[in-house]
């Protein structure tokens, strides 16, 4: 039943699809959270921008 949802979704959005501006904005936040992913890994992150960890978390590296 759930693909049939999306079937219809995907038939919706093929008539009617999303406009430039609509893509531009998706793909800039995405490529904003990729950007913040790449700094914490690389260590460039500041550490008051860090969360702490609450118990049963992992530890901090």
């Amino acid at each position: 039943m759930n693909n049939l949802v999306w079937l219809i979704r995907a038939s919706k959005w093929a008539r009617h699809p999303p406009s430039a501006r609509m893509v531009k904005l998706v793909l800039a936040i995405i490529a904003i959270g990729i950007a913040i992913i790449a700094l914490e890994k690389l260590g460039w992150w500041p550490e008051w921008a860090t969360m702490e960890r609450g118990r049963g978390g992992r530890l901090p590296r």
